[in-house]
């Protein structure tokens, strides 16, 4: 249970890390760095997001 539990908190921490960069990003200009900071936001949200869903996954081993 605690597996589902974390899997579905990571799942949100990588939405509101994405949401968070592009919104700060889109009120702030970042010159310079803004292709690297898409490309680290996306690679972090990406990886929670995956690590969510494996952690969340429940898969049911029992006959019928």
């Amino acid at each position: 249970m605690w597996k589902e539990k974390l899997g579905n908190y990571l799942i949100d921490v990588s939405k509101y890390f994405l949401t968070g960069v592009f919104v700060a990003s889109l009120i702030k200009d970042l010159a310079d760095s803004r292709w690297l900071i898409y490309v680290l936001s996306g690679t972090v949200s990406v990886t929670l997001l995956l690590l969510g869903l494996i952690l969340s996954n429940k898969k049911d081993n029992k006959k019928k």
